[in-house]
């Protein structure tokens, strides 16, 4: 008698415990005292809705400062100058190695460092006064997420083929235009993916400003389930909109990412294709 034996037991097993745990999760949620009549109601008071445009805001806008810190920390990282990559690498070590939250503190009690901040045009000013919570947390965000962006720009520029950029220098193209026109462009390729999972990270991240007293998401939702003790359901409500928020960013990732993979600088099959494209005429 031929035995036959079970082939792929792990992965059933596998299988029936993770059901097992999904099935007990939400047999417990199905049984505790929660009203999420009250979740979905939430989901379009005022107070809610002011708190996302909040964590849309302080997102894009932190994101966006990150990206132009990025990208100059990183041509500094691979410039020649000894004294640049040293200020960069500085920078990045910095703001990687310590928590955001402890950043965004220390941005929001600057005061206590420094009392008055001199601002050109207007003179010495009383710190409080300029440290906003929303600036506390642009700062703290965004000179943050300027660290990690400076290793993914760097890793893009790294992609590119070093033999377009001796192309440009042979035909007099100065740097700065070599990095816009030829390699900035090509390392997008390498850029946008990683990019994209940085925002929808700061979508979340943003949730830490309710330390600091900024107006997001989270905040909006503490200051009501303050007052009518609805804990859980509020924090559901919040819980939903931050998955509608990266779901659509998310889309929004992916034709971008496929607008890139298509563009025209990107498919160029050879260093003398891109020349021509960025300087016809000049490529004979």
């Amino acid at each position: 008698m031929t035995t036959v034996p079970v082939r792929h037991w792990g992965r059933w097993v596998t299988g029936a415990v993770v059901l097992a745990l999904l099935a007990a999760l939400v047999y417990a949620f199905s049984q505790a005292d929660i009203q999420y009549d009250a979740t979905l109601r939430f989901l379009t008071v005022p107070t809610i809705l002011q708190g996302m445009a909040g964590t849309l805001l302080i997102s894009v806008a932190a994101q966006a400062l990150g990206i132009v810190l990025g990208v100059v920390a990183a041509i500094m990282r691979l410039s020649r100058n000894p004294v640049a990559r040293a200020v960069a690498g500085g920078y990045v070590w910095l703001f990687r190695g310590t928590p955001v939250l402890v950043q965004l503190l220390l941005w929001y009690n600057l005061s206590l460092v420094f009392p008055e901040v001199w601002i050109p045009f207007a003179g010495s000013v009383d710190t409080n006064t300029i440290m906003t919570p929303f600036l506390a947390a642009l700062l703290g965000l965004g000179i943050n997420e300027g660290a990690y962006m400076a290793e993914i720009v760097r890793a893009g520029i790294a992609s590119v083929d070093k033999g377009q950029i001796e192309a440009a220098k042979s035909i007099g193209m100065r740097p700065g235009r070599t990095m816009r026109r030829i390699v900035l462009p090509q390392a997008m390729r390498v850029i946008v993916p990683p990019t994209g999972n940085e925002f929808i990270n700061m979508l979340k991240t943003s949730s830490l400003a309710y330390t600091i007293q900024y107006g997001e998401l989270l905040l909006s939702a503490v200051t009501i389930y303050s007052n009518n003790l609805l804990v859980v359901e509020l924090l559901l409500t919040v819980s939903i909109w931050y998955l509608i928020l990266t779901t659509v960013f998310s889309v929004g990732q992916y034709f971008i990412e496929r607008r890139f993979e298509y563009s025209s600088v990107s498919d160029a099959s050879s260093v003398g294709d891109v020349l021509r494209r960025v300087l016809p005429g000049r490529t004979r």
